[in-house]
């Protein structure tokens, strides 16, 4: 029993816990700052141009949603140039996993083929940096891992191309395959206007949320969370050369360029989906 010359001091520290109890729900719900992401992301390989594009791709908060740690298995869809690949290999180099599903090639499409070409001249002339990154591709007999192994894969603005090849749906069940039970598929893609009807071929290059949405349940996937790191609402998606209209394409070249770079980048979704652990 507390005695009533105790009791005054007993109840101000009841109160006292329950003042520090919102505190410290706080600090669990606060990632701790992945001080190697950082790092990777403002190392001295990635060129100054790369670097002026993070104010769109927000490189940090986007891989920090998705969940990535420096041990992981990750897969990156179809890297092209690399952009993403800057950041993902050495932050991995040490304890994780880095596979490169790269595109499959396409002669016809020779802004592919460049790409391909340009990627795998970054990763051969840079060793130190490049050396531990698996190469493979994303095709319909083919792994872009070995089954159940990652932990994560991401896609950057790529589903697109899924639709142009009419692969979308081959490329979901690859990235379902390849995941762990519990692995997270993290996408950014290029938004669609939800009241403008989804092109098939996604020609402009923007694809409606609820579309992806749709792709992913039907490869067995499940929404986990939705974020707006990489969301742009000056963005009004009604471009004569769709999405490239944008930086950095600028596709109409000198036509009302400031007009387009003051836009800045393409709006985009940020979706993070979970293949179900049983």
């Amino acid at each position: 029993m507390i005695s009533a010359r105790t009791r005054p001091l007993f109840l101000s520290l009841v109160v006292g816990c329950l003042a520090l109890a919102p505190l410290a729900a706080r600090a669990e719900q606060s990632p701790a700052q992945d001080d190697r992401l950082k790092e990777a992301i403002a190392g001295d390989h990635r060129s100054a141009e790369d670097k002026t594009r993070d104010a769109y791709r927000h490189p940090y908060e986007t891989l920090t949603f998705f969940g990535i740690r420096p041990d992981m298995t990750v897969v990156e869809i179809y890297p092209g140039r690399g952009w993403y690949t800057d950041v993902l290999a050495p932050y991995l180099k040490d304890n994780g996993t880095l596979y490169a599903a790269e595109h499959p090639g396409d002669p016809s499409y020779a802004a592919v083929q460049r790409s391909l070409e340009a990627f795998d001249r970054k990763l051969k002339d840079a060793p130190e940096i490049y050396g531990q990154v698996k190469r493979t591709k994303v095709t319909e007999d083919g792994d872009i891992a070995p089954p159940d192994s990652a932990d994560l894969i991401v896609t950057f603005r790529n589903l697109h191309s899924f639709m142009r090849a009419g692969t979308e749906e081959a490329s979901f069940a690859a990235m379902y395959k390849a995941l762990k039970p519990g692995g997270v598929l993290g996408v950014v893609q290029h938004r669609g206007d939800p009241e403008v009807e989804q092109d098939p071929k996604a020609g402009t290059g923007y694809v409606n949320e609820d579309y992806v949405i749709a792709l992913a349940k039907k490869a067995g996937f499940e929404l986990a969370e939705k974020s707006e790191i990489n969301a742009n609402p000056k963005d009004t998606k009604d471009y004569a050369k769709g999405v490239w209209t944008l930086p950095p394409s600028l596709r109409l070249g000198d036509e009302d360029r400031d007009k387009y770079v003051e836009i800045g980048e393409s709006d985009r979704m940020t979706l993070k989906f979970v293949k179900p652990a049983s």
